[in-house]
């Protein structure tokens, strides 16, 4: 167990089509405690994950777009089953569907504290990060 786990036995969706970035958020979320992180790098993929119940998501972190593709059909899948996600945009907030407007963003670049304050603020949980 990882000191100060926040998200302990959680289970995250990422979906990002830069590797390194996935590779960056999914090592950010394993230090925090998550049990499970799913990682897609197309629209496609990510879908076909947020759609599995038996995944038992607890949150998502989703690039608005995904190799010239908007990420909209994945959120819309997460909205209707009730799972919480943040956006992760180069683009701000300026870049989020307006339907989303209330939820989370996480302008790129961002580091290990923003990651953590977001992802604990979206779950309702206290960041270790203060």
């Amino acid at each position: 167990m990882v000191a100060g786990a926040i998200l302990s036995g959680l289970r995250f969706l990422v979906v990002d089509d830069e590797l390194m970035v996935a590779m960056y958020v999914e090592d950010m979320l394993m230090d925090l405690g998550c049990a499970a992180v799913e990682c897609a790098g197309t629209v496609e993929k990510g879908l076909a994950i947020a759609g599995r119940r038996e995944t038992g998501l607890d949150c998502a972190i989703l690039d608005v777009n995904v190799a010239g593709q908007r990420c909209t059909p994945i959120a819309d899948a997460l909205a209707a089953r009730g799972v919480p996600f943040i956006f992760a945009t180069g683009y701000g907030r300026s870049g989020v569907d307006a339907r989303y407007a209330d939820r989370p963003v996480l302008t790129k670049p961002f580091g290990p504290v923003g990651f953590e304050q977001a992802v604990a603020a979206t779950l309702g949980v206290s960041p270790r990060s203060g």
